[in-house]
């Protein structure tokens, strides 16, 4: 790492110090969100200074090994998705060691990939939760942004979903739910798909079109 790098890491590390907000610390910790080390700084605090530092791909790295809420979300939204070889989002799904950050991944960065759709049909397929709850959410940033699945795409998520949506887990059965429920707003096809697997699972239709 280079003498630059490890500067900003330093200088965004103590920045947390002043964005701090124990209140909303001590409620994550309640709920289980576990860290080394929480500030509780808020999301858009979050935002204001991934804009001050850009896209960078060796601090968004640097940051990611810092095991530090705020420095894993920082990560994710500065890091350049046209630079992110797919081993190293992969590892850092792996690495994810909660809900929220999975979620940031989805939100701030995977869904950007280029390469995401095939390693998203992969993490639903998983037997791991946080892969799974990944893999729906990712596929549902596609569909709200009016990407379509092909018919070998559309038969995946409709198998892995309907099993999910019986799963132990509330997260997946939610993540999935939510996957099912941006698919079906796409096209007038794909809501009669999904709502034959929602009967079939028991569950009450979408609103069709």
């Amino acid at each position: 790492m280079s003498q630059s790098i490890q500067d900003k890491v330093r200088e965004i590390k103590r920045s947390f110090h002043q964005l701090m907000n124990g209140i909303t610390s001590q409620s994550m910790r309640e709920k289980g969100l576990n860290y080394k080390l929480n500030w509780g700084v808020a999301y858009t605090d979050l935002k204001t200074m991934a804009a001050e530092y850009g896209k960078d791909y060796s601090l968004a790295i640097e940051l990611w090994k810092e095991n530090v809420r705020e420095c894993k979300i920082l990560a994710t939204m500065i890091m350049p998705p046209e630079e992110m070889p797919a081993e190293v989002a992969d590892l850092w799904l792996e690495q994810a060691s909660n809900q929220e950050i999975v979620e940031m991944l989805a939100f701030n960065l995977f869904q950007h990939l280029p390469y995401v759709p095939v390693m998203a049909y992969e993490w639903i397929a998983s037997d791991i939760e946080l892969r799974q709850i990944a893999g729906y959410l990712v596929l549902a940033r596609l569909f709200i942004r009016g990407e379509t699945p092909d018919e070998r795409g559309v038969n995946e998520i409709i198998d892995q979903a309907s099993t999910a949506l019986r799963d132990n887990s509330i997260a997946i059965r939610h993540a999935a739910y939510t996957c099912l429920q941006r698919l079906a707003q796409v096209e007038q096809t794909y809501c009669n798909i999904v709502n034959t697997a929602l009967r079939r699972a028991g569950l009450e239709n979408f609103t069709t079109f």
